[in-house]
């Protein structure tokens, strides 16, 4: 499958939880994130191309107040989980203020699950 995303995914370790802000409903969990969308881990599909607001509870972040933050997205595609019980939805935002750019980029310096190979020394056969 060709890849079309226009920014790398950033998994987190903090799985954040995700509101339906008008609904005052949970949609689930913050699985990755970059300044241009979110996947959620879900209990229920929703339907692609549907349009709401969302809101992301936020995880402690050094040097910012917030505790949340609201963004209008389009639900740009949704798959069920490798644990069928669940759905992975492709949220893409809408519009993004550059104080929402500061919160998105600080939750993933601060939250990214970074896959570093161990600096391990060189066994003995290979010196």
């Amino acid at each position: 499958m060709q890849e079309r995303r226009r920014l790398p995914r950033k998994d987190l370790r903090s799985y954040s939880q995700v509101f339906d802000l008008y609904r005052g409903k949970l949609i689930g969990y913050l699985s990755d994130l970059n300044l241009i969308g979110a996947m959620i881990i879900a209990d229920e599909q929703i339907k692609v191309n549907d349009k709401l607001t969302i809101s992301i509870q936020l995880p402690e972040l050094p040097m910012i107040n917030a505790t949340r933050i609201a963004l209008p997205v389009r639900v740009a595609w949704c798959h069920q989980d490798l644990s069928p019980e669940y759905f992975n939805i492709g949220m893409e935002f809408e519009i993004v203020t550059d104080e929402q750019k500061k919160i998105i980029e600080a939750v993933v310096e601060n939250y990214e699950f970074r896959r570093y190979s161990p600096n391990y020394p060189p066994h003995p056969t290979e010196l």
